[in-house]
């Protein structure tokens, strides 16, 4: 009994180390035929874009892109640079957009006086946009009916 047991096992070791091995074959990396040692000596440069109008939004929902620098821009628990600016007390001093009414929502969709802690770190979502090359093709398409 203990001799067919172990043969078992290593049946089913050799044919899992088979399985795995073929399926490893067919795996194919989005670079291609590509060398990933030879890419990772090429510098990858991002090049931040201005500050600028806001920029327009590719889908529905999308959050908007943030169109200035925000190096340095300190978001903890006690303060958020982003509302210095962005806030409803002072976006119209700073002639910045004021956040939306959908950060004062809570989880369970009741109405806040203040930000809703789950919107309160504003880079979870919103991203400085930059020039880099795209590091895979695609084929996207902006949605037409959004203008902003």
């Amino acid at each position: 009994m203990k001799k067919s047991i172990r043969t078992g096992t290593v049946l089913t070791l050799i044919g899992l180390l088979l399985s795995s091995s073929l399926y490893a074959a067919e795996v194919k990396s989005l670079r291609g035929d590509k060398d990933i040692a030879a890419e990772s000596d090429r510098a990858v440069v991002k090049k931040n874009i201005r500050d600028r109008d806001p920029i327009p939004r590719n889908y529905v929902q999308q959050p908007p892109l943030i169109p200035h620098k925000i190096k340095g821009y300190k978001i903890n628990l006690k303060f958020n640079k982003c509302l210095t600016c962005h806030s409803w007390a002072n976006y119209k001093q700073s002639g910045a957009t004021k956040i939306s009414l959908t950060h004062f929502k809570g989880r369970d969709g009741q109405d806040l006086s203040n930000i809703s802690p789950r919107r309160y770190f504003c880079t979870q979502c919103h991203v400085r946009q930059t020039e880099a090359t795209p590091l895979v093709e695609n084929e996207f398409h902006a949605v037409k009916a959004i203008h902003r």
